[in-house]
């Protein structure tokens, strides 16, 4: 019995023997015929095998049989494979670099001894493992880390996560730390100039054989909180054949000014790029985000395109931009970006999903606290892609009779008779009976000191790791602004170099203030409060 088969528009219809319909080898096989993209012709055929059968629904399915009018006919409609021809991005061929950041002076003091990626945050974790993390459950496992500031924290803390032994298991993967050096000659003896200026020390690493195969290199920053998936972002790269993609999000006005921001035509390609404009300049480049598939509401609120700096380049397009054409260029965002508009294609690249850079005391504070809501705009809880950090091999928290209301409580402390409300509690704290926490970011504690340490230093006068008891940390609404001569006044109390602005108006108590414990203390600050004993670089 003669039989001919219906099947989706990019395929071409055959004819198929009855052996298909029970798993037969005609389909995969030499059995299947004519061109996967004659599309016209199959859509014919489709029109013409409704009108075959008057009206009978076809379902989607392996193979089924439909009756025509001619009883010695049958049609086979198949649901057939999506071919897709396009080139699939190889995490073997990609390298990350992830940028150690500067002096981090907008973050002072959380930054006086350790690097911007060293920063804790959500009360285990360190800002790298959040690049660190999103390139493992990317698959990419070409790691590079440039490290110039304050590195010895960050240096520990990846050597002790990202590592072969122990820790996470990168396979035939790697890890590199590279770390800001001189060498012989004129050049050699300037530090890193500029995030441009960091790659190009090092471009000597992408011309070694070694990693001949990397065809696309990312850029990120060390400082940014965010879930992303960086192969989806190097196959967009690749099907738009750009020379070089920036991952951008949309942005409001009171934040705009901080960021690069760019324009964009129909085809995504960026066709002018601002490096943190002011004014004028800034106005100037605001946008219709709406055909960024924003709301009608949430347009007008967010009117620009705001850079992540985050980049993906290809190889030799980045060797060639850093070695020859701009030698003298330092920065990515403000030199790099805008002058090779004219003559590369330029792609952007939007990320609808949550993301915040951590570059002030206020967004600091801000995304910390923003962890305790319910839902949570960003979680670290997600099975399928988990964030990494230092296995610290500490116990379960330990709590006694204590009140806890929308809070993170870290592993590895000891909660007596308190409230903690709407904050984070970092690794190793201590809170004692009758302390009250509320819209606090508590850092946590290097190490733990035993009962026979905190009696020795109470009986001298002097004050152990932890709260002491019936102590009360809280935001007031009816707060009064600190002036500059304030800040530098708390800086001179905690035993560190005043910052060259003050940071965001808020109060920071650090691991080296002096007071007396037990106590009854409380805060009134204009914004936020950190709590942070020890240097927490453990």
């Amino acid at each position: 019995m003669g039989s001919c088969c219906a099947m989706k528009a990019r395929v071409q219809p055959m004819q198929t023997n009855r052996s298909l319909s029970h798993g037969g080898n005609g389909f995969w096989g030499e059995k299947i015929r004519g061109s996967l993209k004659n599309k016209a012709f199959g859509k014919q055929f489709s029109k013409n095998l409704r009108s075959e059968n008057k009206g009978n629904k076809f379902k989607p399915g392996v193979a089924f049989a439909v009756v025509t009018r001619d009883i010695n006919k049958e049609l086979v409609a198949l649901e057939t494979p999506f071919f897709d021809d396009r080139q699939k991005a190889d995490p073997k061929t990609v390298a990350s670099i992830i940028l150690g950041g500067g002096a981090g002076t907008r973050l002072f003091p959380l930054t006086s001894k350790r690097a911007k990626p060293a920063v804790p945050i959500g009360g285990c974790y360190r800002l790298i493992d959040v690049p660190m993390s999103n390139c493992i459950n990317s698959g990419i496992r070409n790691i590079f880390i440039l490290t110039q500031f304050n590195s010895f924290s960050l240096n520990r803390h990846l050597a002790r996560t990202y590592n072969f032994g122990s820790g996470v298991n990168f396979g035939d993967g790697f890890v590199e730390v590279l770390a800001a050096t001189q060498t012989p000659g004129e050049a050699g003896k300037k530090w890193f100039q500029g995030t441009a200026d960091a790659v190009r020390q090092f471009i000597w690493v992408f011309e070694d054989a070694k990693n001949k195969n990397v065809e696309h290199i990312l850029i990120l920053s060390g400082d940014h909180l965010y879930r992303m998936d960086y192969m989806d972002f190097v196959q967009r790269h690749i099907d738009t054949n750009a020379d070089i993609t920036v991952s951008c999000v949309p942005m409001d006005d009171s934040r705009a000014s901080d960021y690069g921001l760019m324009k964009i035509d129909e085809s995504g390609r960026i066709t002018q790029f601002a490096e943190k404009p002011k004014g004028s300049a800034l106005r100037s480049m605001r946008v219709v985000t709406s055909v960024l598939g924003l709301s009608e509401q949430d347009a007008p609120r967010y009117p620009y395109i705001a850079s992540m700096g985050v980049y993906v380049f290809r190889t030799d397009v980045l060797l060639k931009l850093l070695q020859s054409k701009y030698p003298s260029c330092n920065d990515f965002g403000s030199e790099i970006i805008p002058s090779a508009l004219k003559d590369h294609n330029v792609q952007a690249y939007l990320f609808s999903n949550y993301w915040e850079d951590i570059g002030t005391i206020k967004s600091f504070f801000d995304s910390n606290l923003a962890l305790t809501e319910q839902p949570p705009k960003f979680d670290f809880n997600d099975p399928k892609t988990p964030f990494y950090t230092s296995p610290r091999f500490l116990p379960p928290t330990k709590v006694e009779k204590c009140r806890i209301v929308d809070a993170i409580i870290s592993h590895g402390c000891f909660l007596r008779e308190c409230s903690v409300q709407h904050s984070i509690v970092g690794i190793r704290s201590r809170l004692d009976y009758g302390v009250e926490l509320k819209d606090t970011m508590m850092m946590g504690a290097d190490y733990y000191q035993t009962e026979f340490e905190i009696a020795s230093l109470l009986a001298t006068g002097k004050v152990p790791i932890g709260v002491g008891h019936n102590t009360k940390i809280r935001y007031e609404q009816s707060c009064a602004f600190f002036s500059e001569e304030d800040i530098k006044d708390i800086a001179t109390l905690i035993k560190q170099p005043a910052p060259a602005h003050p940071p965001d108006n808020n109060l920071i108590s650090s691991h080296s203030d002096k007071q007396p414990a037990p106590a009854h203390f409380l805060f009134v600050i204009s914004v936020t409060l950190l709590l942070s004993v020890g240097n927490n670089s453990r």
